[in-house]
């Protein structure tokens, strides 16, 4: 894995949120040029900003580089509500999730 890497991971994480390079670097309180020089391969983000890029596109570090790693940005951004509720709210998104499942595979 090289900076070429993370140049297009950038850009494929950032044509799925349909964002131009413009208004995510405004997003991230850059200038506007900012996220166009690190596609370009001008510079690269620091830890700091890397960390802001992530959490940015709702996803961790660990989804930003796992290529094998096939869970969406919505599911991750489940789970990190998810770690927020308390036992029996946890229980009643799980239940309606299962009949959710359930009624899923019943439609297929």
């Amino acid at each position: 894995m090289d900076a070429n890497y993370i140049r297009e991971r950038i850009t494929e994480l950032r044509m799925k949120k349909d964002v131009s390079e413009h208004r995510m670097s405004m997003d991230l309180g850059h200038a506007r040029s900012y996220i166009h020089s690190i596609v370009s391969g001008r510079v690269l983000p620091s830890m700091t900003e890397f960390l802001a890029i992530c959490e940015y596109f709702d996803i961790t570090p660990k989804n930003f580089f796992d290529e094998e790693l096939t869970e969406s940005i919505l599911f991750t951004r489940l789970e990190r509500s998810a770690r927020q509720l308390s036992e029996r709210d946890l229980t009643f998104v799980m239940d309606l999730a299962e009949r959710l499942a359930k009624t899923d595979s019943v439609d297929d």
